[in-house]
């Protein structure tokens, strides 16, 4: 099983953590890079760990700070091995740490470095799915939706053969939208991430997230489309080395 997307930079014990994933079946996490320092930090713990990759980027909340000035700096991190996708980048009318326009430049000049480097995009999209929608639009690349929340950018989705990825909050008892999504989705485009120490399932909700955990939102994902669990997380890994261009083995 994979774990699309965790953020291992901000988990407490992460050797530990990572025992804990495979003892569960846990093979590979990607962990997201969020901004310089936490890329630096993201792709040093992959290079640490066996079944580790990385994704480098600079989130949209950082888009009106000094931050967004140094998408540059990804160019040579994202020459590593271990570093296979640009991202976390996107969206957010949520929380508006920065106006749209100014995450949507930050979105632009990660997607050209995405083209550049012919890299997947990790794309993170809140209450903004037309403006998404139409910012991924010119764009050619691998597209992973993290964390998907946004049942009117599932159309979009679907018709440009975007990856979706679902994250723990498909298991809460108030997200029916989400899970009538995550039926609709393709099997050889359904991802499943954790989005760790953040957003646990609810089994364990209120405690902080972490990889092993991801099994509960397998188990969901299942039920809602029908499908045996063991084989719905071998589609899942499937799908997750081809979205990512992983080896069947990520090594040290």
């Amino acid at each position: 099983m994979t774990d699309s997307h965790a953020h291992l930079d901000a988990c407490d014990g992460v050797a530990a953590l990572l025992g804990r994933a495979r003892a569960a079946g846990v093979g590979t996490v990607v962990t997201i890079g969020t901004g310089i320092a936490s890329c630096h930090a993201a792709l040093a713990i992959a290079e640490q760990h066996a079944g580790v990759v990385a994704a480098l980027g600079i989130d949209p909340h950082q888009a009106a700070s000094a931050e967004a000035d140094r998408v540059d700096e990804l160019r040579p991190l994202l020459g590593y091995p271990k570093a296979v996708a640009v991202g976390e980048t996107g969206l957010d009318a949520r929380h508006q740490f920065a106006s749209l326009a100014q995450q949507r430049r930050l979105l632009e000049a990660q997607l050209a470095l995405a083209d550049e480097l012919d890299k997947p995009v990790v794309i993170h999209s809140r209450d903004a799915p037309i403006e998404t929608a139409d910012a991924l639009a010119a764009f050619r690349g691998t597209v992973i939706l993290h964390c998907f929340s946004s049942p009117e950018l599932l159309p979009a989705a679907l018709e440009r053969g975007y990856y979706v990825s679902f994250a723990g909050n498909v298991t809460y008892p108030r997200a029916a939208e989400l899970r009538e999504a995550a039926a609709r989705v393709p099997a050889d485009r359904l991802l499943a991430e954790t989005d760790s120490p953040y957003l646990a399932p609810q089994p364990v909700r209120g405690r902080p997230n972490e990889p092993a955990n991801i099994v509960h939102t397998l188990q969901v994902l299942a039920e809602v489309r029908s499908d045996d669990p063991s084989k719905l997380a071998e589609q899942i890994d499937r799908n997750a080395a081809a979205a990512f261009g992983l080896t069947t083995e990520v090594g040290p």
